[in-house]
C-alpha cells in the first residue's frame, strides 16, 4: 500500500466515525455521507493497484449481494436504509473474506449495543419504541477490520499472533 491508499484509509475511518455519531444522535445515515464513502472506492482501488477484472469486479459483485440481502432485511422493516447503504459502499472498499469479518464484529458489537440500548431504555421507564442506532455497530465492524487488516500496525499484529 502507499502513502494515497492510507490517505484514503484514514478518510474512510473518519467517516465511519461520523457515520456513527450521526446514528447515534439522529438515528440517520446521511445519503451524501453513503455516497461519499462509495465514490472513493475507486480511488482506493486504482491507488491499491486493484486490476478490473477479477479483482474490481469481485468488489462490485460483492456490493451488489449486499445490497440486494440488506435491501430484503430493510423491506422486512429489521434494518435501516442508511445501515443498507453504509454496508453496501464498505463492501466496494474491503475484500469478501474482510466483508465477511465486518459482518461478523458488526453483528456482535450490534448485540452489544442492543443489551446496553435495552437496559437504558428500561431503566429510563421510556415507553416508546427503542430504536437502535445501528450505524454505531456497522462503523464498530469497518473500524475493526481496517485497524487489523489494512493499517500498518494491525497488519504486523496479525501476522505475528
Amino acid at each position: 500500500m502507499n502513502s494515497i491508499s492510507y490517505g484514503l484509509l484514514i478518510a474512510l475511518a473518519i467517516a465511519l466515525v461520523f457515520a456513527a455519531f450521526t446514528d447515534l444522535r439522529r438515528r440517520q445515515i446521511d445519503n451524501w455521507l453513503n455516497g461519499g464513502i462509495a465514490l472513493a472506492a475507486p480511488a482506493f482501488w486504482w491507488a491499491s493497484g486493484l486490476s478490473l477484472w477479477p479483482d474490481v469486479a469481485i468488489q462490485l459483485g460483492v456490493a451488489l449481494a449486499a445490497f440486494a440481502l440488506f435491501a430484503g432485511l430493510f423491506a422486512l422493516k429489521m434494518m435501516g436504509g442508511g445501515d443498507v447503504k453504509l454496508l453496501t459502499a464498505l463492501a466496494l472498499w474491503v475484500s469478501p473474506q474482510n466483508f465477511v469479518e465486518l459482518l461478523f464484529v458488526m453483528a456482535l458489537a450490534g448485540g452489544a449495543l442492543t443489551i446496553v440500548m435495552v437496559c437504558w431504555h428500561t431503566m429510563r421507564r421510556q415507553k416508546d419504541k427503542l430504536a437502535i442506532p445501528y450505524g454505531v455497530a456497522i462503523a464498530f465492524g469497518g473500524l475493526w477490520v481496517l485497524a487489523f487488516n489494512y493499517w500498518p500496525a494491525g497488519t504486523l499484529a496479525v501476522t505475528a499472533a
